[in-house]
């Protein structure tokens, strides 16, 4: 395919394509779905070989969040049986930690529910740093504790966080369709801050909203416009409890198309299969790991995932490797990149985009999964608990 030929060049040359070749990504037919993988694999392949990096979930507080998001179990009125629990202690935090590690996990990400920490909530999490790091030589911490407030990007730097997560999930467009306690401007913010404060931005979407190929496009537009180094892809968990329960409008097709649309956008950036991956993708994941470079190991934060040493034989069956601490992740060429205007970063290319905004989106969202509820399984092990975590 000629689209296929152009989206591997320009891949390889950090550009970023047009809105319609990315969406012509989306629109293509199963029956061309390995070319459109393999396509996809040979821009992964250039930029991170055949490493996966292992990344490993904290929730340090779950459930009771003011926040609205339909999305989510913990929101406001959930009425999903999660695990409910307040602030862990920092060796409570580290001992769960060091179950990832072991099991091979190169960063650790420590969450916590709510709109937004307190400047206490941030020492909290800043001592929690220090009791993971102290423990486990040479691991990465991430921070995803919701809005920045100003200055608590540089503390969080300052305790020795590398990186901290905040998505922007879906377009600005249909944003608040599913949020509102808070605003996609509120989102863009917080990376912002994480930027300007020296952490490695992580931000990425949540796909299987009901969203149409348009929204999809915008959100990954969007985050190459705010040039995180991480973009975790989330495929939505629709939980019993909550306003999304019954939207299941993802096949294991579609969510390889929509990885292999990231990665063409995204070239060169750490490309994270995340929640969802094992309700969505099912016994495709292997397939999902030559356009991904990044996943999460074993549990969610309050969804059960694959067992971890599932997860490791995948990924040598596949033919990968795990990626060890001794390696740096990005290219080297990331660290260096300048960025373009004064806007923030026009992604990890060098070639800017000077297309004009995209129409609204006018497609219907893509449905036809059958439900699986028999995958949609809560977290009741690990952090929170007195069971041993799965890793």
């Amino acid at each position: 395919m000629d689209l296929l030929n152009t989206l591997v060049d320009k891949g390889l040359r950090r550009e970023l394509p047009t809105r319609e070749e990315a969406l012509a990504v989306l629109a293509t037919s199963d029956d061309d779905l390995l070319d459109v993988v393999a396509a996809a694999g040979k821009v992964r392949r250039q930029w991170f070989g055949r490493r996966v990096k292992l990344n490993y979930l904290v929730n340090l507080k779950s459930g009771l969040c003011p926040e609205d998001c339909s999305y989510c179990s913990q929101r406001l009125g959930s009425k999903a049986e999660i695990l409910k629990y307040t602030w862990l202690k920092p060796e409570e935090a580290s001992k769960a930690a060091a179950a990832g590690v072991a099991g091979g996990a190169k960063r650790v990400c420590l969450v916590a529910s709510g709109r937004g920490p307190t400047d206490r909530d941030v020492e909290r999490v800043g001592r929690t740093i220090e009791a993971i790091k102290e423990e486990n030589e040479g691991v990465e911490v991430c921070a995803c504790l919701g809005l920045l407030s100003d200055g608590q990007a540089e503390r969080l730097r300052s305790a020795g966080a590398d990186a901290y997560n905040h998505n922007l999930n879906t377009s600005e467009g249909t944003y608040g369709d599913i949020t509102t306690t808070h605003t996609y401007a509120d989102r863009v913010d917080t990376v912002q801050k994480a930027h300007a404060a020296g952490l490695s931005a992580c931000s990425g979407l949540i796909a299987g909203m009901g969203e149409s190929d348009e929204d999809l496009v915008d959100v990954v537009f969007a985050l190459r416009e705010l040039d995180p180094d991480s973009v975790p892809v989330n495929f939505l968990i629709p939980f019993e409890g909550t306003p999304l329960a019954k939207e299941w409008n993802l096949t294991p097709q579609r969510a390889l198309r929509i990885l292999a649309m990231v990665r063409f956008v995204c070239p060169d950036v750490e490309v994270r299969l995340a929640g969802g991956r094992e309700v969505h993708l099912r016994t495709l994941q292997p397939l999902a790991l030559h356009l991904a470079n990044s996943i999460f190991l074993g549990d969610y934060l309050t969804s059960e995932g694959q067992a971890g040493k599932a997860d490791l034989e995948m990924i040598a069956d596949a033919g990968f490797e795990v990626e060890g601490t001794d390696t740096t992740t990005l290219p080297e060429h990331r660290s260096d990149a300048a960025s373009c205007g004064t806007g923030g970063g026009c992604g990890s290319g060098s070639v800017c985009s000077s297309e004009e905004p995209a129409p609204a989106a006018t497609t219907e969202p893509v449905r036809g999964d059958q439900a699986r509820t028999d995958l949609v399984a809560v977290r009741r092990r690990g952090a929170g608990t007195d069971l041993a975590p799965n890793a």
